[in-house]
């Protein structure tokens, strides 16, 4: 299977952002990849996840949701991993940029959200219905998005880690609150980050069947 690969910077939101975007022939929906709590389109367990996902069929979308110099101060004060409203504002961009760019446009998208990037991406589910068919939450933070909950209408599944307590709890509230398709998935003898043998293997299984479940493949306009 051929994947067209692209390291690319791309004008959002008044500022730029640096993204890996990958697909591959035939390509039966994409996934944009919402990253919290200090992350970058660097993660090792977000990249792990997009490589199974890619032999899947699926296009995935890697993008830095916070500038260098931004990232540069949120390591030192934390203050932009949790600006929730920032973090959907430019999923919501880069969301808009997938549909009018040449190799995504017509594709259902998906969201794979991580922490505090789990909220913004349900936040973006909640502002662009018509594009956004599916939402995956890995040990993310629901709860942070909201009255925009029981505006999320797409399939949406929760992943936590059995011995991540705190934020179980959390995910089943919100899961209360969601108006569409929802699942809660606990991966037994998991923490926060899936860093146990085959924890993040189970995660990636869910994900793909997910995505590969709700996303459709390229709408070809009438003739």
């Amino acid at each position: 299977m051929d994947v067209i690969h692209k390291g690319i910077i791309i004008p959002v939101a008044g500022t730029a952002l640096c993204a890996d975007v990958d697909v591959p022939d035939a390509a039966g929906g994409v996934v944009l990849f919402v990253h919290g709590s200090g992350s970058s389109r660097h993660s090792p367990r977000n990249r792990q996840v997009a490589v199974e996902l890619r032999k899947a069929g699926l296009a995935t979308v890697l993008a830095d949701l916070l500038t260098p110099e931004e990232a540069r101060i949120d390591a030192i004060t934390a203050e932009f991993r949790f600006d929730v409203s920032l973090l959907a504002e430019r999923v919501i961009a880069l969301t808009d940029w997938l549909m009018d760019e040449e190799t995504t446009g017509g594709l259902g998208v998906g969201y794979f959200g991580a922490s505090t990037g789990a909220a913004a991406a349900l936040i973006g589910a909640a502002a662009r219905p018509d594009a956004v068919e599916a939402v995956v939450s890995r040990g993310g933070r629901p709860d942070l998005a909201g009255d925009h909950l029981p505006l999320v209408r797409q399939p949406t599944l929760l992943i936590v880690g059995g011995r991540d307590e705190v934020v179980m709890d959390l995910n089943h509230r919100a899961r209360q609150q969601l108006a569409g398709e929802t699942r809660l998935e606990i991966v037994a003898g998991a923490t926060h980050l899936f860093e146990e043998p085959g924890a993040l293997e189970q995660v990636t299984r869910l994900a793909r069947d997910w995505f590969t479940h709700h996303l459709r493949g390229p709408v070809n306009p009438p003739v």
